[in-house]
């Protein structure tokens, strides 16, 4: 496996480009501002270009400041000396969220008919759950 990825095929090159990328942004990230690092991605290297992708525009205008240190810094790594600018992009990213929890109330009163109505039927399974659900009572 690892002499398929240390090949000269499409994934080896691939995969070198993901180590470049991956060690250029723990560079970079590693001499900004602690509140800004975890707001840095590099997205990729093409036509000389390196570009650096932020969740924010607030971000992306400090990083406008930031331009030549960065990219001095980046020259002191080896494999980045052909870097000559970077193209900056905001792209937003949105944590998915769980969605929120409805919580209902069943009353005493409620569970009791269901209870009956569980204690008429036949069939096992919508039994156990109508018993389930009269299980769900509020006790008072």
């Amino acid at each position: 496996m690892s002499r398929l990825l240390e090949g000269r095929g499409e994934l080896g090159a691939l995969m070198r480009m993901a180590t470049l990328v991956e060690r250029a942004q723990t560079h970079l990230r590693d001499h900004l501002p602690e509140e800004m690092r975890e707001h840095l991605f590099v997205g990729g290297f093409h036509q000389g270009r390196l570009a650096l992708i932020t969740d924010r525009a607030v971000w992306l205008t400090r990083l406008r400041y930031e331009q030549p240190r960065l990219l001095g810094l980046l020259h002191q790594l080896p494999g980045f000396e052909a870097v000559t600018g970077f193209t900056l992009k905001v792209r937003p990213v949105r944590p998915t969220r769980p969605p929120l929890r409805q919580i209902r109330h069943l009353p005493e009163k409620a569970a009791d008919e269901i209870t009956s109505c569980a204690a008429d039927v036949d069939d096992p399974g919508l039994k156990r759950a109508l018993e389930r659900l009269a299980a769900h009572a509020e006790k008072p």
